[in-house]
């Protein structure tokens, strides 16, 4: 940095993508805010609009996203549960979405301190090969189960869930972008 020009940007280390932005520390979410925001999750995957099979699956991405941002309260354990919550109402086979949300959760939690220091947008193209594969073995269960293949449509939904990643992290964080701003504004 230049001492001259205090508004000069700090020199980016070398192999630093520009979207890498090391100064930003977040402040860790309230756990009230962190499992109501799952539990409104799970009641709007409740809702019938899920059937339509390119449906995003925004109890997957909030899963992911705590699980990217708060590990250590959200983990492998609260995607089984949940998982088995939308097996038994889906009337599907007992462990399908409990796979496939335990995939995406030890995918979010293996990447998670590297996304930490990307913007949202490059978040959801490292989240894109988990929600993909977490949704391929699962496709591929009940594939086998069922004696047949049930087709692509469901990488549409994985592609929705994916693009609306930088929506929901921005939605999830403004409790902690709300206290930064009251701070800063005291100081």
């Amino acid at each position: 940095m230049d001492r001259n020009n205090p508004t000069a940007q700090p020199a980016r280390r070398l192999g630093t993508p520009s979207n890498v932005r090391p100064e930003r520390l977040a402040r860790p979410a309230h756990g009230a805010f962190v499992w109501g925001t799952l539990l409104l999750a799970w009641l709007l995957s409740l809702l019938p609009w899920r059937v339509w099979e390119g449906a995003p699956d925004i109890l997957a991405l909030v899963l992911a996203f705590w699980c990217v941002h708060e590990p250590r309260r959200v983990g492998l354990v609260a995607a089984f549960c949940f998982g088995v919550l939308m097996d038994v109402h889906d009337a599907s086979v007992l462990g399908g979405h409990a796979l496939s949300y335990t995939l995406t959760a030890y995918g979010a939690v293996a990447l998670h301190r590297r996304l930490q220091r990307f913007d949202l947008w490059s978040q959801a193209m490292h989240m894109l090969p988990v929600f993909f594969l977490a949704r391929l073995v699962q496709q591929m269960v009940l594939a086998w189960l069922a004696g047949k293949w049930p087709g692509w449509g469901w990488t549409l939904g994985v592609l929705l869930t994916v693009a609306i990643w930088p929506l929901a992290g921005w939605v999830l964080h403004l409790p902690q972008r709300g206290a930064d701003d009251v701070e800063s504004s005291s100081v």
